[in-house]
């Protein structure tokens, strides 16, 4: 079975699925769970001079602290695991979100890295893309994909 499992986080309504199939994953396991999220400050370069990019950072971080140890407590109060957290950055020009969580789960290393996607299809998807489907294109690690219900 799975000893080191990854879930990413991203705040959408499907985080509560993932946290669940997590504790599904992990009952009466022995298992390391590691919950990451990832704050995209990519775009922050389109800001603006008149931008505050310290103070929007800071609330990103504040935001995904909370998510995380939401999560975590979630999954403790269920289970025997005790996962630990991470938050991780991207920065301008340095790639993907898709890479970063990748890279996250090699380093670590995650043997399942557990994810929600939207299920997209047509325009919307070509329009925003699929951080989902980025993952399962460069993973090396086994993905676990969580479908949204409101899709």
């Amino acid at each position: 079975m799975y000893k080191n499992i990854m879930l990413a986080l991203d705040g959408s309504k499907i985080s509560d699925s993932l946290i669940e199939e997590v504790i599904k994953l992990t009952n009466g396991q022995n298992v390391n769970v590691r919950i990451i999220h990832v704050i995209d400050e990519s775009f922050l370069i389109y800001g603006g001079p008149s931008f505050d990019y310290l103070s929007y950072i800071a609330s990103c971080r504040e935001d995904g602290e909370k998510l995380l140890n939401n999560a975590a407590k979630k999954i403790a109060s269920q289970s025997s695991i005790k996962p630990d957290t991470s938050i991780l950055e991207l920065k301008p020009l340095q790639g993907r979100i898709a890479e970063v969580i990748v890279d996250a789960a090699k380093e670590w290393p995650a043997d399942l890295l557990v994810l929600g996607t939207h299920g997209r299809r047509g325009f919307s998807r070509l329009f925003l893309g699929s951080v989902a489907e980025n993952v399962v294109r460069i993973a090396t690690t086994p993905v676990l994909l969580v479908r949204s219900t409101d899709a």
